[in-house]
Parts: C-alpha cells; structure tokens; sequence
C-alpha cells in the first residue's frame, strides 16, 4: 500500500487500521458514500469525486443540520471533495491519474455508466492489477434487472422487507436507509477482505455488491419461517410477530416501554414481581408462549391494567428488578441526550463548511478523547489541492473551471 496525505481519523496514541491507503469514489446518496466513510473513519484518504457545480445530490436532500443535509453529513465525514467531469477528456484523464495511485475504486453510478466510461474492472484490471474495484448497485452487473433503477424503498419493497414491516393492515419501509446501509456497509467488508487478499496474491479485486442481495441476507429469519410455500411472519407493528409479550406497551402518562420476554422463566418472573398477579403463571390462555402469542388481546388487557397505575420509569424499575430485558421508546432528542451514550464519551465534533458538528463515533473505535475526526467537506474543497498534486497548474485549473471540467 502506498503512503498517501493523511486522512479522515487520526488517533493520538494508534497507528489508523487503513493508513496508506488510498480510495477513489464516483458516488452520491447513501450506498456507497456510507461505504467510503466507514473507510474514511478507518484511515483511508477518501476522494471523493462530484460533478461541478452541483456535487453529490445528497447535498440538496435537505438543510435539517443547521443548513446542511442530513444524508450528507451523516456519511461523508473525513473525506477530500474533487469537482471533476469524468466525461470529458481532460477529467477521464485526471481519473486515470489518480487510479495510478489508488488502492480502490467505488462506484455507485446509474445503471451501465461505468463500463461506458471505461472503468469496469475488466477495462481497469490490466492498466491497474492492483487496484480493487467495487460496484455498488441495485441489483447487480448481470441478469434481468441489472439496468432496472433502483432505490432504497424500491429495493426494501422488492426484497420481502416491506411486507415484513408494519402492521396487519398496512405494510411500511424502514424508516431509515436499510438496502442502502445493507449494501454499504456488505462493499466495506468486502473491500476489507479484498485488501487482504491482495496483500498475500498482489492482484486486486472486483467486488460486485447489490442492494437487493444484501436486503435479502437480512430477511434470513422470515424467508426460512416460509419456507416450502409456508406463510410468512405476521406483521406486527412494533411487537414480535411470534414472540409475546415483546414489543411497545404504555404506561401512565402518556408514555410507553418496550419489553420482550424470551422463555418460560421470564414469563414467570413477570407474573410475580412486575405485573404481581402469581396466578397467572397457571392461567391455561398463557401457558405456552404459542399460546400467549393466540392471546394477545386478552394478555394486553392485563398488562394495561397494571402498567396504566404506573409512569414508564415505575415499569422499566419493575423489569429491571426482574431482570426482564426493557428499553425506553426513545425520540431523536432522547437519542442527542442518552446517558449511556454520554457515559462512553461516544460522541465527538466533526468540523464543517456551517461550524462544528456532533458526531457519533465509529462503533469499535474511540473513545472521542483519543481522536479527532475529519471534516465535512465543502463542494469541490480539495480540488486544487489534488490537481496540483497530479502536476497541473492554475492556469490549466482555471480554464478547466471555465470550461466546466472541474
């Protein structure tokens, strides 16, 4: 691997896991700008390329995160932004530069457009043998729908997901980015494992991740449940489909707890000492978790009983007492303010074109004393930077700024 500018987690006392190594990423929205954060996070120098003028349409999504997009910031810390028009000559050529000298390649362009501009890694693997190539896409490179556009509510529909979700009379995406986290985070482990195998065969790689496979991965447990033509999992809102009680339940004052009970055992406990009715551990509706699942509705009826007499936090002392597994029903302000988050000394502040900005640490990585995150970047902010690192000078970098190349 070669020694590259520094990059986007600097640790005080460690040595970054991907120092060295240097990636190059044709990407917007959420898959593969995900991906190459995970990367960046690690010590990666990120570059990531869009498109003049515009940029990385996640830019414009929304300005939720004091003028800037939510999508945006959340996965594309601690990267360089290069402006670069790779359809025209002069940009596929400062690509070819910079893959020269990369490690990796990630491309999440619309259906087709790598290999039209060259950069499938058949094109690249004899010019670049070492360079690791990732495609990220909805469906794959081959088959029927490798040319159908996909997006992440498409994919969670197409994969079973959304009919998984929801409740009886109404099925539901996820409410965040899940094919698109799936398939991300599937080209970051996979990338992980490519740059090992290079460093024992010195060959690169191609890695060809879809949403839709990685989707499918996590519908494991309710594709075997259907197995044979069998019916699948009843949505069932927030609660288990199969499990009960497990899921939300309300406790006076207008809040709610979320608990799950996971054997006999438990069931008992819960009888005694949080609901305090011991009779109903015998109680035949109940005797049985299949049987407790058939009851619900009566089983609701008694535990609303009891929990409406007391404030959520009366309840979760319940649980805890019992050692039943509980966890509040959390908003986003909870989350910003969480106790045990706080305690880890898991969040940091990433800097940004609008100031600085809360952030979460990597999970596996930290704590936030030992480490200082890279920036946001502005639109196009290292493109000078990077040019002039290839050999060209500002009088080139202005007439290609004129000419709409950068």
């Amino acid at each position: 691997m070669t020694s590259h500018a520094p990059a986007s987690l600097r640790s005080v006392s460690d040595i970054r896991p991907l120092d060295g190594v240097r990636v190059i990423s044709l990407e917007h929205a959420i898959a593969a700008p995900f991906c190459s954060r995970q990367l960046a996070d690690l010590g990666a120098e990120v570059i990531k390329i869009e498109r003049p003028g515009t940029g990385d349409f996640a830019r414009h999504y929304d300005s939720r995160a004091r003028g800037l997009a939510s999508h945006f910031v959340w996965t594309n810390r601690g990267k360089q932004s290069l402006t670069l028009d790779v359809k025209t000559s002069e940009g596929h050529e400062v690509l070819l530069a910079l893959l020269g000298d990369a490690d990796v390649l990630i491309q999440n362009l619309s259906p087709g457009a790598s290999a039209r501009l060259g950069l499938s890694f058949e094109a690249l693997h004899e010019q670049f043998p070492r360079l690791i190539v990732c495609d990220i896409s909805g469906y794959g490179n081959d088959g029927p729908y490798a040319n159908k556009k996909a997006y992440d509510l498409l994919i969670q529909s197409e994969s079973g997901l959304v009919s998984q979700t929801g409740t009886r009379d109404t099925p539901v995406k996820a409410g965040v980015s899940i094919s698109d986290i799936a398939a991300g985070m599937y080209a970051y482990s996979n990338i992980l494992a490519a740059l090992l195998k290079r460093a024992r065969s010195g060959e690169g790689s191609h890695i060809d991740v879809s949403m839709l496979e990685a989707t499918v991965e996590w519908m494991g447990y309710p594709l075997y449940y259907a197995l044979d033509g069998a019916e699948p999992p009843p949505r069932a809102g927030a609660s288990h489909s199969t499990i009960y009680p497990y899921g939300p339940f309300a406790a006076g004052g207008g809040q709610s707890v979320m608990l799950g009970l996971q054997n006999e055992r438990e069931w008992g406990l819960f009888c005694e000492q949080v609901l305090k009715q011991p009779d109903l551990i015998d109680d035949p509706r109940f005797a049985t978790n299949a049987e407790r699942s058939r009851a619900r509705q009566a089983l609701d009826a008694v535990i609303d009983e009891v929990f409406s007499t007391l404030s959520a936090e009366e309840v979760v002392a319940r649980l805890d007492q019992a050692g039943i597994a509980n966890a509040h029903v959390n908003e986003m302000a909870d989350v910003w303010a969480h106790p045990q988050l706080a305690a880890r000394g898991r969040w940091c502040e990433v800097d940004s074109p609008v100031g600085p900005l809360q952030a979460l640490l990597p999970p596996g990585q930290g704590p936030a004393s030992n480490t200082v995150m890279g920036a946001i970047p502005a639109l196009g902010e290292h493109t000078r930077e990077i040019l002039v690192s290839l050999g060209h000078d500002d009088a080139t970098i202005a007439a290609w700024r004129e000419k709409g190349v950068v």
